[in-house]
């Protein structure tokens, strides 16, 4: 295929749901799997588990993510794209950290007698990464030891958040976590706790290079895709982005392609795609990378399910039915002890073998939360993030 050459939605979304395995299992280990996503949304810890799960090869549960995560150390959890939990492979961590402290912070949506300085900033971010080397901290315990390695400054309870105030420096929380310095430890009862990450491996090339290099997963997993909705999947600055892919195509790095009539990048080379659709049945839970990456908007909530799917057109506050590779519907699931009620409301005529795919991953769905699942079709009456 050259590069002047149309590339269509169903081949572009078949070729996204086989590099991130929706179309069928992955080979490879958990952190593999996570490879390919780039990255798990995990501030509901279920989900990503899900999503994890539901790629996985060979019958992999919740309990093998967290033993990815707390035994073996192959996953990472973490702040990542968007300043919001992620599960991250560990030896990508590395990566993640030079590509998201590249991306320009903007304006502080705080008060300026709130704000941090940036001076302040960096001092907050050394003193967390300080703190935790070889420790595991409550919040309340980290909070102690930034104040005192910086200031009474960064303990004062001036930000707003759930009805609460915040001390001053959880604002740069999130930026402790994109420099490598701050992970989630294992919990210490119902309290979480944070430490330092250990296992990380160097990467490759420094600076551009290695932002590069991000790029360019991003777009195996992704592509084709536009600067625009680069910028959105990692909340960056659009400008920002529009000029780092001009200068990755100044390199040779990717190649421009008409996507639906729209001028759109992928890695140069990686110019192959299936004559699509992408076909079968699957159910993504809560902020599952396809969704939250898929672009554009239109095309993966088509008709009926951008209304009824996203949230202000903002995805992945409802679990998804995927049919064909496009949202057809959402879904709900409601543990009682060892079973699990699997509620899916179609928002399309299912054919019998889609009925029959469906079961399956209903069923699956209960395998990967160490639960029997009934599949029951019908209207789904909890609202976002329920």
């Amino acid at each position: 295929m050259t590069s002047t050459e149309r590339i269509t939605w169903d081949s572009a979304s078949a070729r996204r749901a086989e590099r991130q395995f929706p179309a069928g299992p992955a080979a490879g280990g958990v952190a593999d799997v996570v490879a390919a996503m780039r990255g798990a949304h995990a501030q509901v810890l279920s989900a990503a588990e899900l999503s994890i799960g539901l790629r996985a090869a060979g019958g992999v549960t919740r309990a093998d993510v967290r033993s990815a995560l707390w035994d073996a150390r192959s996953l990472v959890k973490t702040y990542g794209p968007r300043g919001t939990v992620h599960l991250l492979p560990t030896r990508e961590l590395p990566l993640w950290s030079a590509a998201l402290t590249a991306v320009p912070v903007g304006p502080s949506p705080f008060p300026p007698d709130v704000r941090l300085t940036d001076e302040q900033a960096g001092q907050v971010v050394t003193a967390i990464g300080d703190a935790l080397d070889g420790r595991c901290l409550t919040l309340d315990e980290l909070t102690e030891e930034v104040v005192a390695r910086t200031g009474p400054w960064a303990g004062d309870r001036v930000m707003p958040a759930f009805q609460d105030m915040w001390p001053r420096w959880r604002q740069v929380m999130h930026r402790a976590g994109w420099a490598g310095t701050l992970c989630f430890g294992p919990n210490r009862g119902r309290k979480a706790t944070y430490t330092r990450p250990v296992g990380a491996e160097p990467v490759e090339a420094e600076g551009e290079g290695a932002l590069f290099d991000f790029v360019r997963r991003y777009l195996h997993a992704y592509g084709p895709v536009t600067p625009a909705h680069f910028a959105r999947w990692l909340a960056a600055p659009a400008g920002w982005a529009a000029d780092l892919f001009g200068r990755m195509a100044a390199a040779g790095a990717v190649e421009e392609v008409d996507f639906e009539g729209t001028p759109a990048w992928v890695a140069a080379g990686d110019t192959e795609f299936p004559e699509g659709p992408a076909r079968g049945v699957r159910l993504l839970p809560y902020f599952d990378a396809y969704v939250i990456a898929g672009q554009p908007r239109e095309r993966l909530f088509p008709g009926e399910a951008y209304r009824r799917a996203l949230a202000g057109g903002q995805a992945g506050n409802h679990p998804v039915l995927l049919v064909d590779g496009v949202v057809a519907g959402v879904w709900h699931q409601r543990r009682r002890g060892r079973r699990t009620t699997v509620t899916v409301e179609p928002l399309v005529r299912l054919t019998a073998r889609q009925r029959r795919e469906l079961g399956e991953q209903a069923e699956r769905v209960g395998e990967v939360l160490e639960a029997t699942a009934e599949l029951v079709l019908g209207k789904v009456e909890v609202g976002p993030h329920a």
